[in-house]
């Protein structure tokens, strides 16, 4: 795992030219490497345009590969290995085995929703079929689904330095 400072917005790694963040190590107050340059309204308004860009189409896709997603990410955390625990020790100060079974719980969370994803039940679809025949006046055909209205923003819980909000 090698970190650069840099942010990532989009596909990019974007170096901003903001005040410099540093984590500090809480157990020697230890100055850690590398340092992040704070984003700013650039930033944040490009990568609220690329969530906007990718919306329409992510919206529409498939369940299977939205649970695919969330399962490659899953897979991607794991695949960081032991530099993941050893860099959030040094960052938060926690014990390696806090850290190791909050890694395993976020892992275990996104495989279930996952699951959750492709069972689809949370679309809550609703098929009423047309009533051609009905009186005093005929029935169209009536469809529901839940949709997404836009991206969200989420802002993490520090005091779980590996897991994830929504």
């Amino acid at each position: 795992m090698t970190l650069e400072g840099k942010q990532l917005i989009g596909q990019q790694a974007v170096t901003s030219d903001g005040k410099p963040i540093h984590a500090v190590d809480p157990a020697t107050g230890e100055t850690l490497s590398p340092a992040y340059p704070a984003g700013g309204q650039i930033e944040v308004e490009r990568a609220c345009d690329l969530a906007w860009a990718a919306f329409d189409a992510y919206r529409e896709t498939g369940l299977e590969a939205r649970a695919a997603f969330l399962e490659t990410v899953a897979d991607e955390i794991e695949a960081i290995g032991d530099d993941l625990i050893t860099r959030a020790m040094a960052e938060s100060g926690l014990p390696r085995a806090r850290l190791e079974g909050e890694r395993g719980r976020t892992c275990g969370q996104l495989r279930l929703f996952a699951n959750v994803v492709r069972a689809g039940e949370w679309l809550d679809v609703r098929l009423d079929p047309a009533l051609p025949e009905r009186q005093p006046m005929p029935r169209a055909d009536l469809r529901q689904r839940h949709i997404a209205l836009g991206p969200v923003a989420v802002f993490g819980a520090s005091n779980f330095p590996l897991a994830f909000s929504v």
